[in-house]
């Protein structure tokens, strides 16, 4: 299969070579009304023109839920299955009985990997664009077990979800009881569902190109048409990131499964360009997204685990607080907030802050207000894209005018 789309696109290149060859004016002319067209898009934000973007926002919502609820009717069959097991469902939750334990435990485990899931659907939803929920909540969550681990000297703290803080249990552990394989036991279950969620969310590159590839037609989409420019300029690319994308699509495309394994075990800001190579090159469903899944949620994890584990290990921690305090000047003002910082953590995890309670820590503030100013940032990209979205759909719609 690989083999004939790649004859079909060679095909496609000859084609457009031959009509440029023919003609200069017409596909200048179209060129830059693409792009002026794509100018004017992106002038579309909140902050340029607040009206107009809140008004094709709404207008683009109305337009996304009919067809929404257009596809789901065509579905009706598996619409009517899942409503009839959600109201099952809802009748072993309400019924009491001696089952009402195991639907308790089962619901906490289901929403606990819910949230981790979302947080991962977010991260890598929008082609580049989502949410860094790994630095903002995974990555720290992490951090705090491992830290409580070591301070612990145990991980039989409760189970997930925790409760609001992590609390030591009232056995003291063994000193020197914990090692990476134990901590990293303990939070297996919500990395990996964070992982998951990270390789559903590469979903939408994929199935865009591949409905492009099947439909014949070409989406106005930014990184769509620079991967068809990569195709059609993969011979002359000089530059070091037309080299890279070029790296990954030849090792997708040849090496299939492997290829897309790799690309998904590493740290990959690329991997965008891999869904749209697989869904463009028709490659089956299972082997993209079985590729990913294994390589995100299983290798990937475990690797940013084990960074962040060692990097807040006990040893580790103390070091660099010392190397902070040593930096000439503003080492010991930069010292003393940390230490502070640690300091309450112990207390919190001993459960002995039974004085009044402490001032906040300036390092605990400036988290929560980043994150608050990046959850903010994401729905207003939210908001302008879907607003560029329905300008796109006005510009095609005065193109077929025409």
């Amino acid at each position: 299969m690989a083999e004939n789309g790649t004859d079909c696109d060679q095909r496609r290149l000859r084609m457009s070579k031959e009509q440029h060859n023919g003609n200069f004016t017409e596909p200048s002319l179209a060129s830059k009304q693409k792009q002026k067209d794509r100018e004017e898009r992106q002038s579309i934000v909140l902050w340029r023109k607040p009206l107009i973007t809140l008004q094709y926002f709404f207008l683009e919502t109305l337009i996304n839920l009919k067809e929404w609820t257009i596809k789901l009717w065509h579905r009706r069959n598996i619409v009517v299955s899942f409503s009839v097991l959600f109201a099952v469902l809802t009748l072993a939750y309400y019924i009491e009985g001696t089952h009402q334990q195991y639907v308790r435990y089962m619901e906490k485990k289901l929403l606990w990997c819910a949230y981790w899931v979302g947080l991962g659907i977010l991260s890598s939803v929008g082609l580049g664009t989502g949410l860094h929920t790994f630095l903002l909540y995974l990555g720290p969550h992490i951090a705090s077990v491992t830290l409580a681990a070591y301070e612990c000297n145990s991980v039989d703290f409760p189970e997930p979800p925790y409760p609001d803080q992590i609390i030591c249990p009232d056995e003291e552990g063994v000193e020197g009881s914990i090692s990476l394989w134990t901590i990293i036991s303990k939070v297996r279950l919500e990395a990996c569902m964070w992982g998951a969620g990270t390789a559903i969310g590469e979903l939408p590159p994929y199935f865009m190109a591949r409905a492009a590839r099947l439909s014949g037609a070409e989406p106005d989409d930014e990184e769509y048409q620079e991967f068809e420019e990569m195709l059609e300029h993969a011979e002359t690319a000089q530059d070091f990131a037309s080299r890279a994308k070029l790296a990954v699509q030849n090792l997708v495309q040849k090496v299939g499964f492997f290829g897309i394994l790799a690309c998904a075990s590493i740290p990959n800001p690329l991997f965008d360009l891999a869904g749209i190579t697989c869904g463009h090159f028709l490659v089956p469903f299972w082997t993209f997204f079985g590729a990913t899944l294994i390589g995100k949620a299983i290798i990937k994890m475990h690797i940013q685990k084990l960074f962040v584990i060692i990097t807040f290990s006990k040893h580790i921690v103390e070091q660099m607080v010392s190397l902070i305090g040593a930096v000439p000047s503003i080492g010991p003002s930069l010292q003393k907030p940390f230490q502070e910082y640690l300091e309450a953590q112990r207390l919190k995890l001993h459960h002995r802050a039974d004085g009044a309670p402490q001032g906040e820590n300036w390092l605990s503030w400036t988290f929560e207000k980043l994150v608050i100013v990046m959850v903010c940032y994401f729905i207003l990209s939210i908001i302008n894209s879907m607003a560029q979205s329905y300008a796109k759909r006005i510009q095609s719609i005065k193109e077929k005018r025409k």
